[in-house]
């Protein structure tokens, strides 16, 4: 897990990111565990798992949810509510990653543009080197690579919506 994908309590360290997570879970099934009515309980993990959605906490929502699913698989109705959450949550990660992925997009076509005019100038003075060429294509890799994510993270955005489109039409 890289640094930059922790956002618990602003940590850059993997170790105690993974460990506020650990502890999280066990919190949220100890919690889940003492109480007397699974229903409420279960509702409860709901809203907890909500407010963390709404509050740009997606990893930890994440986590309830699956908590609420692991401990409480016989409330269907919690369940139903966890797994519309769970969509919002994926998309909105789908989202965000989507916008980076858009963003290096951007710059690498920006350098594929300047070493393809580098290169071209290069070869019509008869002086490209082989250095500059498999920089070009490497570049071009790299963007069919970046070009190719930003599809499937599109992809994967439209199936979301289709599947909550589905979901609302059933209820």
């Amino acid at each position: 897990m890289s640094p930059s994908v922790c956002r618990l309590w602003s940590t850059s360290n993997p170790y105690i990111c993974m460990m506020k997570r650990i502890i999280i879970f066990l919190a949220a099934v100890w919690f889940v565990a003492c109480g007397e009515n699974p229903q409420e309980q279960a509702e409860l993990l709901a809203q907890q798992a909500a407010a963390c959605c709404e509050d740009g906490r997606l990893d930890e929502a994440r986590m309830l949810i699956d908590s609420l699913r692991r401990t409480f698989p016989d409330i269907v109705e919690a369940r139903k509510a966890a797994l519309r959450l769970h969509q919002d949550v994926e998309l909105k990660i789908a989202q965000q990653e989507l916008a980076r992925t858009d963003s290096v997009l951007v710059v690498v076509n920006r350098q594929l543009d300047g070493l393809q005019q580098q290169v071209d100038a290069h070869k019509a003075a008869l002086k490209a080197t082989a250095e500059e060429l498999t920089a070009l294509t490497l570049t071009r890799v790299r963007r069919d690579s970046i070009r190719t994510q930003f599809e499937a993270l599109g992809m994967k955005i439209r199936y979301i919506r289709q599947k909550q489109e589905e979901g609302k039409s059933e209820e």
